[in-house]
Parts: C-alpha cells; sequence; structure tokens
C-alpha cells in the first residue's frame, strides 16, 4: 500500500435525504484522520430531492476525498451498501448511515481498533444525537448501539476488505431490514472475531415519524425474519425467552390475554396494567402520556402481525 492510499473507505447508501447527508459529510469532514487516509463512498438510490446537488457540492470543494455511486433505482439499502464497498479498494471499509453524524475520533479509533485487530469485525458506539432529543417522542425512531451485536447495524461498523470478499458482502435478497444483521453474523461463521470500539462513537438522527409514519415502519418488519432461519443461533441473542421479537409483543399479548380471562374489567384498567403491558417507561423514556398508550398498543400490534407472517415465511418461531 502506497503511502497516498486511502486505509479506510466510509460507505454511506442514502434516498432522499439531502438536509441530514450535508450533516454527515460536514462530520466526516471533521475527522482527525488525515484527508488522504480516507475515502467517502456516497450511493445514491434514486433520491428524487436535493441530494445531487448536494453530493456535486461535496465534491467541488475538496474536503473529502469523494466517490458518487449513483443507481436509477432505489432497490434498497442492501444493493446500495453492496454497490458502495465494491466500489472502493481499501483495506478497511466503515459503514455508517445517512442520518448519522460520526464524531471527530471516529475513523481513528476504528483504524486503531483494526489495527491492534485486522481481522475483526469492528462494532461503534451509537447514541441519540444530543442535539435532537427534544424530538424525542412515542413516535420516534433513533438507535442506541452499547455493544457488539446482536443486530450489528451499519450506523456504526467496520469490516476488513477481505472479509466481506470472503462473504460475497450483503445478500440483496433483503429488501429492507435485516441485511445488516445477515452480514455480520455470516462474518462470524466464517470466523471473524468481533471487536466492540467504545472511542467509535456515532451519533444518530432523532426523527418523529408520527403516528402514520410508526404504524407503516411496524408493518416493514416480515423480511427481517429471515434472520432467525439463515441464522438459528441468533435465537438465544436476539430473542425475549426464545420466541419474542420485542418485551414489548410479550407484553401486548399477556394485555390480550388479560382482557379474554377478565372480560368483566373495564379494558382501560387491564390494558394499562404495567405487568402486563410494559409502556410505562417507554412513555417515560420518549417523553409521552398515558394519551399515547392506544398508539403504542396499535403499533405493537401492527408489528407482532408482521414479525408473525415472516415466521410463518420462513418457518420459524417468533412473535
Amino acid at each position: 500500500m502506497s503511502g497516498t492510499e486511502p486505509r479506510v473507505d466510509v460507505v454511506v447508501s442514502t434516498r432522499d435525504r439531502a438536509v441530514r447527508l450535508g450533516a454527515l459529510l460536514d462530520a466526516l469532514r471533521a475527522q482527525e484522520l488525515a484527508r488522504e487516509a480516507f475515502t467517502v463512498t456516497v450511493v445514491d438510490n434514486g433520491s428524487h430531492d436535493a441530494t445531487p446537488a448536494v453530493l456535486a457540492q461535496a465534491g467541488l470543494d475538496g474536503r473529502l476525498d469523494l466517490r458518487v455511486v449513483r443507481r436509477a433505482r432505489g432497490d434498497g439499502p442492501a444493493h446500495g451498501r453492496d454497490a458502495g464497498w465494491r466500489a472502493g479498494g481499501a483495506p478497511l471499509v466503515a459503514f455508517t448511515d445517512d442520518d448519522c453524524r460520526p464524531e471527530p475520533g471516529w475513523l481513528a479509533a476504528l483504524v486503531e481498533a483494526a489495527r491492534a485487530r485486522p481481522a475483526a469485525l469492528l462494532a461503534g458506539r451509537t447514541d441519540p444525537d444530543p442535539a435532537e432529543l427534544h424530538r424525542l417522542a412515542p413516535t420516534a425512531r433513533t438507535q442506541t448501539v452499547l455493544k457488539a451485536g446482536p443486530w450489528f447495524p451499519t450506523c456504526n461498523i467496520a469490516y476488513p476488505r477481505t472479509l466481506l470478499e470472503r462473504v460475497d458482502g450483503f445478500d440483496l435478497r433483503y429488501g429492507w431490514g435485516g441485511e445488516d444483521t445477515d452480514l455480520a453474523w455470516r462474518a462470524q461463521d466464517a470466523g471473524a472475531p468481533v471487536v466492540y470500539v467504545e472511542g467509535a462513537r456515532v451519533l444518530h438522527a432523532v426523527e418523529d415519524l408520527g403516528a402514520l409514519g410508526a404504524l407503516r415502519l411496524a408493518g416493514r418488519w416480515s423480511e427481517a425474519m429471515r434472520l432467525f432461519a439463515t441464522h438459528p443461533a441468533m435465537r438465544r441473542q436476539a430473542l425475549h425467552h426464545g420466541v419474542f421479537w420485542r418485551q414489548a409483543h410479550r407484553d401486548l399479548l399477556l394485555a390480550a390475554a388479560g382482557l379474554a380471562l377478565a372480560p368483566r374489567l373495564s379494558p382501560a384498567v387491564v390494558l394499562t396494567l404495567p405487568r402486563l403491558h410494559g409502556a410505562r417507561r417507554r412513555l417515560w423514556l420518549t417523553g409521552g402520556s398515558a394519551r399515547h398508550l392506544p398508539l403504542l398498543m396499535a403499533v405493537d400490534a401492527v408489528e407482532v402481525a408482521a414479525v408473525v407472517r415472516g415466521g410463518v415465511r420462513y418457518r420459524v418461531a417468533v412473535v
């Protein structure tokens, strides 16, 4: 490797998030790693907003070694991320997302960890963006990662290129959700050790989806149930009591059972019992109130239906 060859390829798949993509590129410009030490590859998955203009301007300002891959169709993040890592040549590939802001020491921490463990899959820390905590709501979406696995989201993870080549990258059958987890588990099956890098920190956006957005998201998880058919060992680490995808799913079913077994009680009484539906903590963490409880339960019900549908499709017992 020559002195000017990048040691890291940063890969981002994006679609219709021009403003957030601009914030991500600013965060990458602020990395403590030397500019010549990394290349940024952004795959535009068929954006219809100002994303092309943001990328064009970023390419002109000269502050990033930027490579842009344009895809006419938005086939999903698996296709974008797979195209992104294959477009580069650096020995280390770091993934983050277009709704994230890596802290200045992010890449330097990953490079240091890779030098110590060159064959390892590196999972960094992710926290909700402190600048956006005011957006927390029961219908908000963000990301917290405080350990390595079991989900291994691509908001903050790095692979040796040789490892990605050995497992042939992302499984493109995953249309939405699960492709990042699948890749990490196949990497482990191929013998890769996993290292958690506390100092490689990424801040994840807090986005309030609203009621319809939260319900729509909840209904999209069927395809991800393929994970438990492909990687049975995940059940022990990722499922609650070996069956429930989320603790809230168990609580919802307990609440439904409570209604069936106690028909004379008011539904409002049964459904709000903390031991039957563990929504109180969720509401407290997100600044919600009791008026949000019906929406939370509706979201959980839609999610349970999606998960069961996926379980039936892939013949795995998951709720």
